[in-house]
């Protein structure tokens, strides 16, 4: 018992196995392995690592974007003029990654509550019986008193005057809009390689800021913006989008490259029309354009009151995308391995050829596989000799046997097979 165990131990530190190598001259099985072999080749460098950067870490931003408009609207309705700033049609005001211009509005001025007439073709009736009193319509702007006035339209309680929004003004009330200008500000780190960049770089100062403004080709790097221009690179018209208002993403890119100095990391901006495509009609689409409400309540001679506006606008949502990348050890192992790992590939499709496919597949599967009976075990012993000299025996009988029957598939005399 002994013995057996430290053979078996000696057998498993000492010896080592390789597998059994067979050499096969043949010219479309060892063209069809080198096509493998080159197309593996061709996948680890084009794709693995040159396009998908194999031999990169990569990482994800955190990101901060500040935002600043700057201009002046001016309007004149039936004698009445008035001037627009900054805190007048910029919604919310804080300088959000989203926020909303105003470009058109309608006004409801001195609404109080009380009791009015409903606008007309939102309810409407011909005997008080049609008011439902107490109830409310979805699209009304009140609740019914239950009494139907003259104009044939249901009494609400609301604040009165309702408003009236059918007639969008065109052109837009502030057309002006178009020349307003937009300062970005953003902030990216990226805490797998502790960098940390803002779209102010290097050559960006003060004094760059005060003159620059943002160009595609001429100034590629100018963080403040036209609101035209951004609505023109967007693919939009701004008068069209300006009357009934739209969404537009604004893409900071930053896409690096760490193994080169970090002042090459610079962003870029895209802009995409999220909707109010001048080429969308109003009738291919049942709602239209961007708008909402607000009111600016006040007190007028102890009467609460406000003043209603139905905004229009252009919603501009900035987007920072981000991907760095720099060189890692781990990864262009896993590559590499990988990649050696897909070279068996060749090896299994050859060896389906060989064995399965060609003519003389029984003479390769001899040659390839070499198959024991349990009859040597049984002979070796009737004779006293160790088995590994039963079989060297045994070969040589072969070997001299193999000499008058070459042509035997079976033989391992002539295990080189050539092709003619």
């Amino acid at each position: 018992m002994k013995s057996h165990i430290s053979n078996a131990l000696s057998d498993f530190f000492f010896e080592y196995e390789t597998p059994r190598q067979v050499l096969v001259r043949n010219r479309r099985v060892g063209v069809v392995c080198r096509i493998i072999q080159l197309g593996v080749l061709a996948y680890i460098i084009g794709w693995v690592f040159i396009y998908e950067k194999g031999y990169q870490s990569a990482d994800t931003a955190v990101s901060s974007v500040f935002t600043k408009m700057k201009g002046v609207g001016y309007t004149s309705i039936n004698g009445s003029e008035r001037v627009w700033d900054v805190a007048d049609y910029v919604f919310p005001s804080q300088g959000d990654a989203s926020f909303v211009v105003m470009t058109n509005y309608i006004i409801t001025e001195g609404q109080e509550m009380g009791t009015c007439p409903e606008l007309h073709g939102k309810h409407n009736c011909s005997t008080n019986a049609d008011c439902e009193g107490g109830s409310f319509k979805r699209t009304g702007h009140g609740q019914m008193t239950g009494v139907c006035v003259e104009n044939k339209t249901c009494e609400v309680l609301a604040w009165c005057p309702v408003e009236d929004d059918h007639k969008i003004p065109d052109p837009p009330m502030l057309m002006s809009a178009e020349n307003y200008t937009l300062f970005i500000k953003n902030s990216v780190t990226f805490p797998l390689f502790g960098v940390s960049r803002s779209n102010l770089v290097e050559d960006i100062d003060a004094a760059y800021i005060s003159k620059c403004l943002h160009h595609p080709d001429d100034a590629p790097l100018c963080p403040i913006f036209k609101l035209g221009d951004i609505v023109k690179l967007s693919g939009f018209d701004f008068e069209t989008i300006a009357r009934v208002g739209g969404a537009i993403g604004i893409v900071v890119d930053w896409t690096c490259n760490f193994d080169v100095d970090v002042t090459h990391c610079k962003p870029q901006y895209n802009f995409h029309g999220l909707y109010g495509n001048a080429a969308e009609t109003d009738k291919a689409k049942a709602s239209v354009g961007y708008n909402f409400r607000y009111a600016k309540h006040y007190m007028d001679n102890k009467v609460q009151k406000r003043t209603l506006l139905k905004v229009f606008g252009i919603r501009f949502d900035i987007i920072v995308q981000s991907l760095a990348r720099k060189f890692d050890i781990i990864p262009t192992l896993t590559a590499i391995g990988s990649g050696v790992g897909i070279f068996g590939v060749a090896t299994v499709v050859c060896d389906l050829v060989l064995l399965y496919l060609l003519p003389k597949r029984a003479f390769y599967k001899n040659m390839k596989f070499k198959y024991t009976d349990t009859h040597v075990q049984h002979d070796s012993e009737l004779l006293g000799l160790e088995k590994s000299d039963y079989c060297n025996l045994e070969a040589n009988a072969r070997q001299v046997q193999g000499t008058g029957q070459s042509n035997d598939p079976d033989s391992e005399a002539g295990s080189t097979e050539t092709e003619k």
